[in-house]
């Protein structure tokens, strides 16, 4: 069994176009579901799990961002500033390296909830399922019949053994579910600038090392208003 990664990073910078007019006012991160804020169902995990620091990205009303975080405890925030460039998802993890270490860390936008149901808690899954000798990223994949609010034709499609490769037909088995486990040394292979988590994972794809492992719970994509009033149905038990 892996260790359990101190780190973890939360991708909190982006402008929530599709969940507007709410993010005229706040950003994404901070519309609440259920009354709690997105990014404190990823951090409450987080400090559930173990992980001592989280590193937040912040660009879109990031002072909102800040002060909302300025009571945290667990995990310690550390915040990783790009108010002047926006550096997209591979962008903000190449900008925040120096304070990841060298081990494996967790990575996770804000825009879904995750219900584990009895069945293994997702990070500790990630963890568990981590072997370094095969893996440079490894991916929490949940089946498109455990979703909520996600209208895709999927993401991934799985071998056996546990690599994944992007949808080549015109569906796929699998949606990602916005956390993953990352070796920072893929991070350092990314370019300057801004630029898609993907430049990395089609890096690890391409030496057979991108895998990703299957989630047993159910996943509650809150993208747009939709998927908001969906999990929100369901977390008061609503729907």
């Amino acid at each position: 069994m892996s260790q359990m990664p101190d780190s973890a990073m939360v991708l909190a910078a982006g402008l929530g176009t599709r969940m507007r007019p709410l993010t005229d006012a706040a950003p994404k991160p901070l519309i609440e579901v259920a009354g709690k804020a997105l990014m404190d169902y990823a951090l409450d995990r987080f400090a559930g799990a173990g992980v001592k620091r989280a590193i937040v990205n912040v660009h879109y009303l990031a002072d909102q961002i800040e002060a909302h975080l300025a009571s945290r405890r667990e995990p310690e925030v550390i915040i990783s500033d790009e108010r002047e460039l926006l550096l997209e998802t591979g962008g903000g993890l190449k900008k925040a390296r120096h304070l990841f270490g060298d081990a494996p860390i967790f990575c996770t936008n804000t825009d879904a909830i995750m219900l584990d149901e009895g069945g293994t808690e997702a990070c500790a899954l990630l963890a568990e399922s981590w072997d370094a000798s095969k893996m440079d990223a490894l991916l929490l994949l949940v089946p498109i019949v455990r979703t909520s609010g996600y209208d895709g034709r999927g993401d991934f499609d799985r071998t056996e053994d546990g690599r994944i490769a992007f949808r080549s037909g015109d569906a796929a088995p699998f949606v990602f579910t916005g956390l993953q486990m990352i070796k920072p040394a893929l991070i350092d292979e990314g370019p300057d600038g801004p630029f898609s988590t993907r430049v990395l994972w089609d890096k690890a794809a391409a030496e057979g090392r991108l895998h990703g492992v299957i989630y047993r719970g159910d996943w509650l994509h809150v993208g747009d208003a939709a998927g908001l009033a969906a999990a929100a149905a369901r977390l008061t038990g609503r729907g």
